[in-house]
């Protein structure tokens, strides 16, 4: 999946020289940066003033991305984490403080401050062209991840790739396995591999699921459906069926897309407690509303997790001792 043209990290991106050929210099440059007409996002490359300040952290990365793309005095790719803003992939979890390239002629290239060159071997389908940007493929890219940021981070790509279906897990496996199992740092990947789930729908699940398997928890089933009467009634974002309960990620995100024509997000709220009212009769079993908060403090989050499923048990067994 390519960005829209209207993105407002494509926007016009203009290097130095080009602006000395229109007529500027270099003060009335630096006067354009301090009003604030222009951002330099890099030395020697120039963006619209007012989108970048109103741009956030994973947006300006993009365009630090263009920029070295731009400036790069041989042939280069836009790879590992700097693939990932050009396919629309989420960049939770990285450090955006360099920009990594790999060159096409397999060098490793001079050492530059912000920038990391990689060397590798590429084989056909591992580049594509948008935006007039060569980038690594999602398929590729999802791989070097893994060898780069920590695993969950790396899991949360795959994961959005996985559901976005620009591949699924044999595909994935098999690039693997052909090659880049011998590469330097690969040994994260093969547990984000085993690890991975198409089923899981965006960042907080991907990190809720990981957190399970952190702290040795059973592994849920996620986008659990139930039905009534034939009916699908609810799909629940992760479920336990043999422990008595489902989880339920909160976040506003969550809300605002599942809005209905004409609903407010109150309506949404309401419309969801209604919901999990009927998922509880129907399976008998309780739910636990997590946020992102939660998932930033996590041993209180397993001890939340840990009581529930103590107390689901006692029920249980007063219930049969009855």
């Amino acid at each position: 999946m390519q960005l829209p043209q209207d993105d407002p990290r494509l926007r016009q991106l203009q290097l130095r020289h080009e602006l000395i050929g229109r007529g500027h210099s270099d003060r009335s440059l630096a006067l354009a940066v301090r009003r604030g007409d222009l951002a330099r996002p890099r030395r020697g490359a120039y963006f619209d003033g007012p989108t970048w300040w109103a741009m956030s952290e994973e947006e300006r990365y993009a365009v630090r991305c263009r920029a070295v793309f731009a400036q790069a005095n041989t042939g280069v790719i836009l790879s590992h984490v700097s693939a990932l803003p050009f396919a629309d992939a989420p960049l939770w979890g990285f450090d955006l403080s360099d920009i990594h390239v790999t060159r096409e002629d397999g060098l490793a290239g001079r050492k530059e401050r912000g920038v990391r060159r990689h060397c590798g071997k590429l084989l056909a389908g591992d580049v594509t062209e948008t935006h007039r940007l060569l980038v690594m493929t999602p398929l590729r890219a999802a791989l070097e991840v893994t060898m780069l940021g920590c695993t969950e981070a790396s899991l949360v790509v795959v994961n959005h790739f996985l559901h976005r279906g620009d591949f699924d897990l044999e595909t994935l496996r098999a690039r693997y396995d052909d090659s880049m199992g011998r590469w330097p740092n690969s040994l994260p990947t093969d547990l984000v591999l085993r690890l991975a789930n198409p089923r899981v729908e965006s960042v907080a699940e991907s990190r809720t699921e990981f957190f399970c398997f952190q702290r040795g928890l059973p592994r849920p089933i996620a986008q659990y459906e139930i039905h009534d009467a034939g009916a699908l009634i609810a799909r629940l974002d992760f479920a336990f069926p043999d422990l008595g309960f489902w989880i339920e990620f909160d976040g506003r995100v969550k809300y605002e897309r599942h809005l209905r024509p004409g609903e407010s997000p109150t309506d949404a709220v309401l419309r969801e407690k209604r919901r999990e009212q009927l998922v509880a009769e129907l399976t008998g079993w309780r739910c636990l509303r997590i946020t992102w908060a939660d998932l930033a403090n996590p041993d209180a989050l397993e001890r939340r997790i840990r009581r529930l499923i103590e107390s689901i048990a006692k029920d249980r067994s007063r219930r049969r001792a009855s």
